[in-house]
């Protein structure tokens, strides 16, 4: 019984680190982002390939990022107009839109140094958690805010990042409302678009 019980335990830990499904992220904002930042780190440093990071990276973003509630605010007040069967499938594409764009920017970082500096409550909602990109030789240092979504005090979420004051939610937004704007407020044309770029 106990040999069994030490293999079972032995496989439960395997899997939990293979899947790093079993590691649960701190609730305070700035620990937050400081282990989805280290974890982050350990993958782009690795000697994995560019597939096999971009994979890792998406299981993080999925685990610590408000995908869906980043997509419905990138679409706005179009998505009233939208059926119930156009919700879902935006829902589904945004995600995939979203994770593809996000692990294909970072999987260009090799070594990035990242430090967290602070943290500020915006309200019990928000929490703004500021930090720096170190410079290198080839780029320069990056101001970074990260919009934390405190709704529940035990599940934090990344809401947006604010860039050297860029902020990319409203950035998507605005370009998404643009290509609805030149199509007639036709929903398949953005739908078009985005499974153009995944699918690159």
């Amino acid at each position: 019984m106990k040999k069994s019980f030490l293999l079972l335990s032995g496989s439960i830990l395997t899997w939990c680190l293979i899947q790093s499904s079993c590691f649960a992220y701190s609730s305070d904002p700035k620990q937050f982002v400081a282990e989805i930042v280290n974890e982050a780190k350990v993958i782009l440093n690795s000697g994995d390939s560019k597939e096999e990071k971009a994979k890792k990276l998406s299981e993080i973003a999925l685990k610590t990022v408000d995908i869906k509630g980043i997509g419905r605010y990138t679409l706005g007040s179009k998505r009233k107009d939208l059926t119930s069967e156009e919700r879902e499938k935006y829902d589904a594409i945004f995600e995939k839109y979203f994770l593809k764009t996000f692990t294909s920017r970072l999987t260009d970082y090799s070594d990035p140094k990242i430090d967290v500096v602070s943290s500020e409550v915006i309200n019990e909602k928000y929490t703004i958690v500021k930090t720096l990109l170190l410079a290198t030789n080839k780029k320069p240092e990056v101001k970074i805010d990260w919009r934390i979504y405190t709704k529940d005090p035990n599940k934090p979420l990344i809401r947006d990042l604010i860039v050297e004051g860029l902020k990319l939610a409203r950035t998507q937004k605005e370009e998404f409302a643009s290509i609805l704007s030149a199509n007639n407020d036709d929903i398949n044309v953005l739908f078009a678009k985005l499974e153009e770029f995944i699918n690159q």
